[in-house]
Order: C-alpha cells, then sequence, then structure tokens
C-alpha cells in the first residue's frame, strides 16, 4: 500500500531500523530527529502516519501530538515508547494518537497497527466524503443516522440485499465510534458449520468435543474493547442465538465445555440480507434476539432504487483502481454511462466495484468505453416472462445470462455478480433456474 510515514525519533539506529522494514513494504518514509526537525519538516510533505516516540531531546510525544494533529489532522500517531505507562497511554490516546506501542517493537505487529491505523484514515476519509458520494435522498440520511449513533454502544441491525455494502457501514459505524482504537472483528453466520460456529464466537476449552486439542478464544474475547460485526445474523442456527441472546442480556461469555464465564465488553453490529419479519415468520430468526439486537436499524436500498448514486460510486471506484493499476483514465464515456445508469445491478454495490475494476484493467484507451464493460443486454431479454415481477425478471435473466457465461459455474457466477455463492443457490431455487 503506497502511504508516507514520518518517523519521528532521536535515536539513529532505531530511524533507521524502521526506515528499512517499512520501505520493504513498500512505504514512503521520512524521518526526523527532535522536535525541531518537525516544525521545519511543515509544509514538506503530508505523512498518513507518524510513528512518534515518546521521550525526545527537547521534548516528549504528548507535548508533540497537539502539534501534529494540527499541522496534519488526517495523519494517524503511532507513539512508540520504552517507557510505557498507563496514565501515559490514556493521555496520549485522548491528546489524538491512534494506538501506543512499547519498544522494543515486532516488526509484523507494527507493520499491522500501521495497516490498521491506514485503514481507519480510509474509512474516516469516506465518513467525511460519503454526502458527497451519495445522491440518494435515502443513503444521505442514512450517513446521517450513522453518525449520530456511531459514537454511542448501542447495538445496530444493517438490513440490505447481498453487496449492497451492510459491511462498509459497519466499518464506518466502528470508525467513528470511541472504540475506533479496538479491533473490529468479523464473522459470517452462514459460512460456519453448526457445530464449529459457537466454539468460534464463545471459545471453548481443551476436550470440549472431538478435535478441541486446545483451549480457544472466541470471538467475543478478541473484539474486547472494540466492535464484533454479526454478518448474516439470520443464518445462525436457532438454539446458538438463545445462548447469543443470553450473552447480550448478561454481558457474560463461557466458553463450550467450560465451567466459568468471563465479563465482555464488545458493541455488537449485526447484518442480513433477509427481510426481518419474512426470518422471524421461517423460524430463522428469534424475535426477542431480535428486538435486543435492533436498537437502531438501518436498511441499505438496493442500488437499482438509487440509480442516482451509480455514476458517482462509479467515479469513485474508477479513480480508486485507475489509481491502483497506475493508469490514466478519466471517466466514462456517455455510452458506457448509460449503460452503468441502466443496469439493475443484482449483485448491487459489490457487483459495480468488480465491473469497474475489471473494465479498468482491460480497457485501451483514457475513458471506459461501453464495449469495456461485460454487462450484457440481459435486461432487455425475457421479456415475454410474466412469471416475476420486472425487477426479478431482470435479475432472473441476468443470473442466467451469467450462468451461461461461466459454462454453469456456479462459484465463478457468484464472483462475477458480487454475490455469496449461497445467495446465488437461494436465487437460482427461488427463480426455479435450470443449470
Amino acid at each position: 500500500m503506497k502511504a508516507n510515514i514520518l518517523v519521528l525519533d532521536d535515536d539513529s539506529e532505531i530511524r533507521e531500523l524502521l526506515t528499512q522494514v517499512l520501505q520493504r513494504s513498500n512505504y514512503t518514509v521520512y524521518q526526523v530527529k527532535d522536535a525541531a526537525g518537525l516544525k521545519e519538516s511543515y509544509g514538506k510533505f503530508q505523512p498518513d502516519v507518524v510513528l512518534l516516540d515518546y521521550k525526545l531531546p527537547d521534548a516528549t510525544g504528548l507535548d508533540l501530538l497537539p502539534l501534529i494533529k494540527k499541522e496534519w489532522p488526517e495523519a494517524e500517531v503511532i507513539m512508540l515508547t520504552g517507557h510505557a505507562t498507563y496514565d501515559v497511554a490514556v493521555e496520549a490516546t485522548k491528546r489524538g494518537a491512534f494506538h501506543f506501542a512499547e519498544k522494543p517493537f515486532d516488526p509484523e505487529s507494527l507493520l499491522n497497527l500501521i495497516k490498521r491505523a491506514l485503514e481507519i484514515r480510509s474509512l474516516r476519509e469516506a465518513v467525511s466524503t460519503a454526502n458527497s458520494i451519495f445522491q440518494c435522498e435515502a443513503m444521505k440520511a442514512l450517513v446521517r443516522t450513522v453518525r449520530r449513533v456511531a459514537p454511542s454502544d448501542v447495538s445496530i441491525l444493517i438490513t440490505g440485499e447481498s453487496g449492497t455494502g451492510k459491511e462498509v457501514i459497519a466499518d464506518l459505524i466502528h470508525t467513528a465510534s470511541g472504540r475506533s482504537a479496538g479491533p473490529l472483528i468479523k464473522i459470517n453466520c452462514a459460512a460456519l458449520p453448526r457445530e464449529l460456529i459457537e466454539s468460534e464466537l464463545f471459545g471453548s476449552v481443551k476436550g470440549a468435543f472431538t478435535g478441541a486439542h486446545s483451549d480457544r478464544e472466541g470471538l467475543f474475547r478478541q473484539a474486547e474493547g472494540g466492535t464484533l460485526l454479526l454478518d448474516e445474523l439470520s443464518e445462525m442456527p436457532i438454539d446458538t442465538q438463545s445462548k447469543l441472546l443470553r450473552v447480550l442480556q448478561e454481558k457474560e461469555v463461557r466458553p463450550v465445555g467450560g465451567r466459568t464465564s468471563y465479563k465482555t465488553d464488545c458493541r455488537i453490529i449485526a447484518a442480513t440480507n433477509r427481510k426481518v419479519e419474512d426470518a422471524i415468520r421461517d423460524g430463522k430468526l428469534r424475535e426477542d434476539l431480535y428486538y435486543r439486537i435492533s436498537a437502531v436499524s438501518v436498511h441499505l436500498p438496493p442500488l437499482r432504487e438509487r440509480r442516482e448514486d451509480i455514476l458517482p460510486l462509479a467515479n469513485a471506484f474508477l479513480k480508486r483502481f485507475a489509481s491502483q493499476a497506475n493508469r490514466d483514465i478519466s471517466g466514462f464515456s456517455e455510452e458506457a454511462a448509460e449503460r452503468l445508469r441502466s443496469f439493475d445491478w443484482p449483485g448491487n454495490v459489490r457487483q459495480l466495484q468488480n465491473e469497474v475494476q475489471r473494465a479498468v484493467l482491460l480497457s485501451e484507451g483514457k475513458v471506459i468505453e461501453g464495449v469495456d464493460l461485460s454487462i450484457t443486454s440481459a435486461v432487455n431479454e425475457g421479456a415475454g416472462d410474466t412469471s416475476f415481477t420486472l425487477l426479478e425478471g431482470v435479475e432472473r435473466n441476468t443470473i442466467v445470462q451469467m450462468l451461461k457465461e461461466t459454462g454453469g459455474n456456479k462459484l465463478e457466477t457468484a464472483k462475477r455478480l458480487g454475490i455469496g455463492r449461497q445467495t446465488l443457490y437461494n436465487k437460482i431455487k427461488a427463480y426455479g433456474i435450470e443449470t
């Protein structure tokens, strides 16, 4: 990942070591040895992350933190010190530090910390620019809601079709919360077999079941002080849902096979692509768990219902992927833009993102042309099919067309559509598509 890192440390050996480690990971590194050098560097570069030593010859890191945040408000600051104390760590966080790391540091852990800091920075930018991208009033209202509720610890339920961006909204909530320096742990409840999901969530003790050769730390413990995203909540087994409800009520988790419980402190965000009322009626979601976990509920409308967002999103993806591929591509031709606007995007934002990335890699000019897009005329096919609504017919025909293109390969079809494999299976069954 291309990013600028400022190393501020009076120890030349540490500066050189950090520079070598960071340059191997493709970062651009700037070195400063003291507060005087920091002031001289103002205006010469824009750091994305600052590695700040706590003890400098002419100042302390705590003294410099407010100055750094004033000069480079978007930069994330990681304080390094060999004299760590709890009080200093708390004060550093209050003054704007992203994290506090002790010397001697583990290079791999530090790189992971920098990566997380860059992700947080990127997501904060996304929060601040979301309203400039979203033209749809429903999405603007959603962003306003996210900004209001994110600083609290209230549990949130995000609903919407697959690919609408539920995980991105969870990222934004975590980033804008007071827990942003803590971990954001995610679990897809549909991806784990029934016998493993409880061990994954709550942890387990050695010998609790066949294959449990050692104690396992559950995701609740890993998410301590941060946020836990339970994606596809309605795919979680009902008996596990009852245990989850007890955890939320009692704020305690007991590992599978364990005799003692431990306190848990993490914020819960849940997501589902099912309609809540249908999931409850069909026995897929406990009603009491729904009321417990949806203190605030936000819904992401499908992309076909907010066409005014298609081109702004496509242009945002184009800018990102063109930069990553080092391509000079300025935009979309009128034909390409019209095709993007008129397509119904059964895979929603995820499919649009994949389509733009593909077009960037395959296009030969400075503008994305209509021929560079893989979306077909499937929207116009099957007009005589009256067994579905218009939108359902569009979605069905798009899936059929993509299955033809992949020779019936469901995994590849799901990937190209930007939806999960299980979601594809569900739609194939619902639409009676012969494979």
